[in-house]
């Protein structure tokens, strides 16, 4: 009989299914982090050891920093850092409070004239970077840094002086868009997902729907991929997919794909799983020891969606 309080485990999966091969995959590979926000969301896990797990990249300006993002190294605080710790705090619902007004803190302390995020704030100088994300002297606004953070917020109801010219900035960057690519989409569907103003919102994904489509920056064909030119920049084989842009259904970059495309994308997404019961990296690989950090990440990333889709994973 489990003592009062305990964690009830869900049954164990059965054997060789995606989630019995993953799960085996982190406990070999992955950070602290990971292995708690696995447990949290596949093994009736606690939210309070991820966040302690969390709590041991938060700096004391309010920051986060120490590699919690994978292609930034070393101690210092980051935008991209914080975007990637509300996260985790988003998907345990801690995403508030105290802990939310030092974050909010820190990014009115490293924001551009603008009022908006740089994708990287020059006290990383010095410290190891992937070499696609350049630390220059004077950083420019980034809707790349600064849509998933205001997002995030605006999900999860904070309210704070920052957001006011931060959100103002997402919807001239978004509404701006031309010629664009992959990871610029995606954070503009991550701020457009939770901007207030829903009819504005909606307006905004539909014309960058059009735009995706008409760019060919998701591949609608998985068994064709050498019809799909991968983007000025990116890896060889760096291609993006419709479940990349809707991570749910509740996405409004859902509506950019019919069904049959959706499900196509999916069924890719589940062959993916690879032999050790993890999902690949498709981003540059600039150092060994970031694919062993990255994978668990995305291995984790790879499951939820499946699930929220309503594919059985285990």
């Amino acid at each position: 009989m489990p003592e009062p309080g305990a964690s009830v485990l869900p049954p164990t999966p059965p054997a060789h299914s995606p989630l019995f091969r993953a799960e085996q995959f982190v406990w070999l590979t992955a950070r602290v982090l990971e292995q708690r926000l696995f447990a949290y969301h596949f093994l009736n896990g606690a939210a309070d050891p991820v966040e302690t797990a969390l709590d041991a990249y938060r700096n004391e300006d309010g920051g986060y920093g120490h590699a919690l993002e994978p292609d930034l190294r070393g101690p210092v605080s980051q935008p991209l850092h914080v975007g990637h710790a509300l996260h985790v705090l988003d998907a345990v619902e801690r995403c508030g409070g105290q802990r939310v007004d030092r974050v909010c803190r820190y990014l009115t302390s490293v924001s551009t004239p603008d009022g908006a995020l740089p994708a990287v704030h020059t006290g990383q100088r010095g410290y190891p970077t992937a070499p696609f994300i350049p630390v220059v002297d004077d950083p420019p606004s980034s809707l790349l840094a600064t849509g998933p953070v205001v997002g995030l917020l605006h999900r999860n109801e904070v309210w704070h002086a920052w957001l006011f010219r931060a959100t103002d900035f997402c919807w001239q960057a978004v509404e701006s868009l031309e010629k664009s690519h992959p990871y610029e989409i995606k954070a503009a569907v991550a701020f457009l997902d939770s901007a207030p103003d829903r009819p504005r919102a909606e307006a905004a994904a539909d014309r960058l729907g059009r735009l995706v489509r008409d760019q060919r920056l998701a591949v609608l064909e998985p068994d064709n991929l050498d019809s799909y030119a991968v983007p000025t920049g990116y890896a060889q084989g760096e291609h993006h997919f419709p479940h990349d842009y809707a991570r749910t259904p509740r996405s409004l970059a859902r509506a950019w794909f019919t069904d049959d495309e959706m499900s196509r994308s999916l069924d890719h997404l589940a062959g993916e799983q690879q032999e050790d019961g993890g999902w690949p990296v498709r981003w540059r690989q600039w150092t060994p020891g970031i694919l062993l950090e990255a994978r668990p990440m995305v291995t984790i990333q790879a499951l939820r969606t499946l699930r929220v889709y309503g594919r059985h994973i285990g």
